[in-house]
């Protein structure tokens, strides 16, 4: 059968409704791997010595009300302790009327309900944290939802503000009668009580197969999974609260080591990245670059520039832990950006980076047995001094790069074409220990191919996670002007300038 091409139109045939018994079992799963999130955070929060680790998970724990499905023990409090809500469909948003309605046989509402939980957990003084953590989408016409901050997922301060006659106060009456609290009572509970909505089920793998790459286990679909199964076996045979032992032993049984934990640093220039939240420092640029979808972001949105990406990206190494050595990154980047995130973090001072390549950690400590040598074409130009290098890993770029110099009148003698052995395909490196060796192949040939020359000028076409591992090897070289490639007229255009 022929593929479609990315621009048609693909008809996808209508899925049946899910029966009650599909829904329930869809919303158990979203529960289990909520609770696996937390695990993942607890083996985390343990190798990088957190300051308030999670010590244990609790499954539909007693003496929490309705807030039961998910609690996270820290080592002091506050514990987190989540409502998880699954819907099949977009049909009802997270609303005052979704939150107040009584249940269907007439009981409490989600919202007197858990302030119910909240009285009893805190009657001692004891602090909380809460969420209420669903795939639904909040309601923007809500008087309250809609003040909700994305940052923190609380209602307040907002929320809190204008009289009583306002709408935001008739709306705050109206929450207190259903939650059965006064006014003031009501603003004690939100401010603890998190709304952590539209978190669909695919944010929510991406969120946790991150979140295990950045653990140093494997975080494959399949081993996620393997993850939420046990937590599902753990709460049929009820064992209701996970310690961090019974954690790590069922990581060894499932046979989920893949490394070390490292601290995360995330930098989102195409698309929201879901480990912004943990992240040990973010950046994003998402909205400071042209284009409204991923796929057509390529360069800075004016006024924001190159040179301020470039500035923003050579801070992240101060802002990350002192001491840090190991990083994990994360986010979505085009090629020169992360050849520059590479280089801020470079080898010869000690920097150890980890992507995730597909489904594989491709690390600058992978180990490999000798460098991988690039082939070589040269193509003669007498432009200038300069030497111009095209990286030709994942399809060969070379005509483009060639009209470009010519065009742009860029002040270089010649043009060097590397490619793997194999030829430039999008398979060509298979590996982590293969992406190793090449990048230090081409580190290695072109310390004696500049020596002749004043400074680099360099395109690349490969994958993400080899431009990353270049950046973090480039030294002993020549000052070198990396360009991207922006789907232009003239293709390609100078992002950034750095030393080498």
């Amino acid at each position: 059968m022929r593929r479609p091409d990315a621009w048609e139109i693909v008809s996808v045939p209508d899925l049946p409704a899910p029966s009650s018994t599909g829904v329930r079992i869809a919303g158990d799963r979203y529960q289990w791997l909520a609770a696996w999130q937390g695990c993942v955070a607890a083996v985390r929060d343990a190798a990088l010595h957190a300051s308030n680790p999670v010590v244990a998970v609790g499954v539909e724990v007693d003496d929490a009300g309705n807030l039961d499905d998910v609690v996270l023990y820290r080592q002091v409090p506050p514990h987190t302790y989540m409502q998880v809500k699954y819907a099949a469909d977009s049909s009802t948003p997270v609303s005052e009327d979704y939150l107040l309605k009584l249940s269907d046989r007439g009981g409490p509402s989600i919202l007197r309900k858990m302030a119910q939980a909240w009285q009893q957990l805190t009657e001692d003084g004891t602090p909380v944290d809460l969420a209420l953590l669903s795939n639904r989408s909040p309601d923007s016409e809500d008087p309250l939802i809609s003040l909700r901050d994305s940052r923190t997922q609380l209602l307040l301060p907002k929320a809190a503000q204008q009289g009583p006659g306002s709408r935001k106060g008739q709306a705050r009456r109206r929450w207190a009668d259903g939650a059965g609290l006064s006014e003031e009572r009501l603003l004690d509970l939100l401010k603890v009580l998190r709304f952590d909505l539209a978190r669909d089920v695919m944010h929510l793998h991406e969120h946790l197969q991150m979140l295990m790459f950045a653990a140093g286990l494997r975080f494959s679909e399949e081993a996620m999974h393997s993850g939420a199964d046990w937590v599902a076996r753990q709460v049929a045979d009820g064992q209701r609260r996970l310690s961090l032992a019974d954690i790590r032993e069922a990581i060894r049984v499932l046979r989920l080591e893949a490394g070390s934990s490292r601290p995360v640093l995330s930098i989102a220039t195409l698309k929201p990245d879901p480990m912004a939240e943990d992240a040990d420092y973010a950046l994003d640029w998402v909205d400071r670059f042209e284009g409204a979808s991923p796929y057509v972001k390529r360069r800075p949105l004016a006024p924001a520039t190159w040179a301020q990406l470039q500035a923003d990206i050579e801070a992240a190494p101060y802002r990350m832990p002192p001491g840090t050595t190991t990083v994990a990154v994360t986010g979505s980047l085009r090629l020169a950006p992360a050849f520059v995130v590479g280089a801020a973090f470079r080898m010869v001072a000690g920097s150890d980076l980890a992507v995730a390549q597909r489904e594989q950690l491709w690390s600058s400590a992978a180990e490999y047995e000798t460098p991988l040598t690039p082939a070589v074409d040269e193509h003669a130009l007498g432009l200038g001094p300069d030497l111009a290098v095209a990286v030709a890993v994942a399809t060969d770029p070379t005509q483009d790069v060639l009209d470009f110099l010519r065009e742009q009148q860029v002040p270089v003698s010649r043009l060097l074409v590397l490619r793997p052995p194999g030829g430039a395909k999008d398979n060509s490196i298979p590996d982590a220990a293969a992406a190793s060796a090449l990048a230090v192949g081409i580190r290695d040939l072109l310390r004696r191919a500049c020596r002749a020359h004043r400074a680099i000028h360099l395109f690349q076409a490969g994958p993400m996670g080899l431009a990353l591992l270049l950046g973090n090897r480039w030294n002993r070289l020549r000052p070198t002007t990396v360009y991207e490639d922006v789907n232009a007229q003239q293709v390609y255009e100078k992002a950034f300038v750095i030393d080498a």
